[in-house]
């Protein structure tokens, strides 16, 4: 592994993380799998192990680390085979409780983010709507001031944890005649009378609840707003740096995990007198899809290291996440093309990771509008500003 980026502790951490999955989660993700419902008390033990709180203050209950272990966490959460179940823990976090650590009030914090670190309460982000898709500025959900309070309606949709979580943070336009200026983001707890969720079908992501989220007029106390008003789409911006570098890190990290395994596969299976290994056509298509992945796995941690230095990244987390799921799909399609037939049997990895995989270009931003956003900065020298 890269010495450049990972120090012995990071091995450690590597190493332990790796024996708490497959003591404590793998055994129950067939199970998760079907069922679609990520049992509680697993996020207890992941709070307890400090998993939650890597990146947050120790105010909190955080551990205040470098962004490598959260990079590790990630990577190793890709190497279980069950998207579903690592979106259910990174969604909560990084999306949701990213919002509460940098916007929340102290308060906020002790309410939401304490427990959050701790696995005590799961949270959700809520931006993506059925109309609105990427298009975060022509957002239709209103949160109306009313003396103390806050009104909300409107729906959003594709949501992970959407129906088990404890909080919902929530994007909505405060002022629907001021544009993407006009939008603020609340924190609003899950038995607030009026919020509705509907668990929605999947292709791929089994494991995880996603869901279609409608609010009916649901009352929200004026201090549930969590920075200030009007900066909601800056906050939202802001923190896709670090939801598309994530993306882009899970994808090169399950594109290793389907390359460890057809490596593994072709070196026992045989066919005319020697194992599948050896023939040329297989052996140059695996180097060279290995070689993507290190491409991508490299300017990963470079844009992480940026990052984690406080540096505006969004430029190049964009770059990781359209070209490193794009490189994803690639290599676990040719990986399980390697396997022949047994390839596309449910019992062997290849058929759940290539439905997994296939969200990696769709979340978070389409690969089209990825595209879009870096042709801005590219072509017209657009400079997307961070909050202030």
């Amino acid at each position: 592994m890269n010495s450049m980026y990972f120090t012995e502790e990071h091995q450690m951490f590597r190493e332990s993380l790796k024996d708490f999955l497959q003591k404590e989660v793998v055994p129950h993700i067939e199970k998760w799998e079907k069922t679609g419902t990520v049992e509680r008390f697993i996020w207890k033990k992941f709070g307890d192990m400090g998993f939650f709180g890597l990146a947050y203050p120790e105010a909190y209950g955080g551990l205040n680390l470098d962004l490598f272990y959260t990079v590790i966490f990630l990577e190793e959460l890709q190497k279980i085979n069950s998207g579903g179940f690592a979106a259910n823990m990174w969604a909560h976090a990084y999306l949701a409780m990213t919002h509460v650590n940098k916007e929340g009030s102290h308060e906020i914090k002790e309410k939401y983010l304490a427990p959050s670190i701790s696995g005590d309460k799961i949270g959700c982000l809520c931006i993506t709507e059925p109309f609105g898709g990427s298009d975060v500025a022509g957002m239709r959900t209103t949160a109306v001031k009313k003396g103390d309070t806050y009104i909300i309606n409107g729906s959003k949709t594709f949501i992970t944890n959407g129906v088990y979580s404890d909080y919902l943070v929530v994007a909505a336009k405060t002022d629907p005649d001021a544009g993407h200026r006009g939008m603020s983001i609340f924190i609003v707890d899950r038995e607030t009378p009026g919020i509705s969720a509907t668990k929605l079908d999947k292709l791929g992501w089994r494991a995880s609840d996603t869901a279609e989220i409608a609010f009916d007029n649901v009352v929200v106390p004026a201090n549930q707003l969590m920075g200030e008003e009007g900066k909601g789409f800056p906050y939202i911006m802001q923190h896709f740096a670090l939801e598309r570098l994530i993306m882009g890190i899970n994808a090169h990290a399950r594109a290793e995990y389907a390359l460890h395994y057809a490596k593994q596969y072709m070196s026992e299976r045989t066919a005319f007198g020697k194992t599948i290994d050896q023939f040329q056509a297989l052996r140059h298509r695996y180097a060279e899809l290995y070689s993507e992945m290190e491409v991508c796995r490299e300017f990963n941690y470079s844009v992480a290291y940026r990052l984690d230095k406080g540096e505006y990244v969004v430029k190049q987390a964009t770059m990781s996440k359209l070209k490193s799921t794009k490189m994803a799909d690639e290599v676990i399609n040719e990986c399980l093309q390697f396997l022949g037939g047994y390839g596309y049997m449910e019992e062997y990895p290849m058929a759940r990771l290539l439905r997994d995989s296939r969200l990696g270009p769709i979340g978070g931003g389409t690969s089209e509008i990825l595209r879009e956003i870096l042709a801005k900065m590219i072509l017209d020298d657009k400079n997307y500003k961070p909050a202030t």
